[in-house]
C-alpha cells in the first residue's frame, strides 16, 4: 500500500512540474503584455513550503510507519481528486493569465467566469484542502497539521497582496 501512496505523490509531483512550466510560460507572456509583478516578498516562503510538502508526506509515512485506513484515506483521496478538478477549472478559466505570481495586467478586467463566479480564490481553496488531504490519505497527520499551519501563514500574506493588487487594478479601469 505504501507503494501506491508513493505513486500518488509521484503523480502530484509530475503535476507540479507541469504547473511550474505553465506558470513560467504564462508569466513571460504577462510581463511581455505590460504586466507588473507585486508582492514578491512572500514568494520564497511559498515556494519552500510547496517544495518540502510532498517529500515530507513520504518521510512521515515511511519513518513513522503510517498506514492506510480506508475510513479516512478513501474520503481524502476523493478530496484530492476534487481539489485537482477545482484547480484545473480555475487554471483553464484564467488561461494565459494564470501563474504562481501576483501579476497585474493593466487595463484588463478581472475574470469572473468559471469557478470565479462562485468564489474569489478557487485555486487557494483547492490548495488548502489538498495540503490537508494528501498527507491524510496515508495517515500522515503531523504533515497535514504542520503544512496546513504554514500554508495558512503564507496564504494570509498572499491574499492581502493579491486583494490589494486586484483593487488597484479595478480602480484603474
Amino acid at each position: 500500500m505504501k507503494t501506491a501512496y508513493l505513486g500518488l505523490i509521484g503523480l502530484i509531483a509530475a503535476e507540479r512540474v507541469f504547473e511550474i512550466f505553465l506558470s513560467n510560460r504564462n508569466l513571460r507572456w504577462a510581463l511581455a503584455e505590460g504586466g507588473r509583478e507585486v508582492g514578491r516578498g512572500h514568494f520564497p516562503a511559498m515556494v519552500a513550503l510547496h517544495a518540502l510538502f510532498l517529500p515530507v508526506c513520504v518521510l512521515e509515512v515511511w519513518l513513522l510507519d503510517r498506514s492506510f485506513t480506508p475510513a479516512v484515506g478513501g474520503p481524502m483521496l476523493l478530496l484530492v481528486a476534487l481539489t485537482m478538478t477545482l484547480r484545473y477549472w480555475a487554471i483553464s478559466t484564467l488561461g494565459r493569465r494564470w501563474n504562481t505570481r501576483v501579476v497585474v495586467l493593466p487595463g484588463r478586467p478581472r475574470i469572473c467566469d468559471g469557478p470565479y463566479r462562485f468564489m474569489r480564490h478557487p485555486n487557494y481553496l483547492a490548495v488548502v484542502v489538498e495540503i490537508a488531504a494528501v498527507p491524510l490519505v496515508f495517515g500522515a497527520w503531523w504533515t497535514a497539521l504542520a503544512f496546513s499551519t504554514g500554508n495558512l501563514l503564507v496564504l494570509c500574506t498572499r491574499l492581502r497582496v493579491e486583494e490589494a493588487a486586484l483593487r488597484a487594478a479595478d480602480e484603474s479601469l
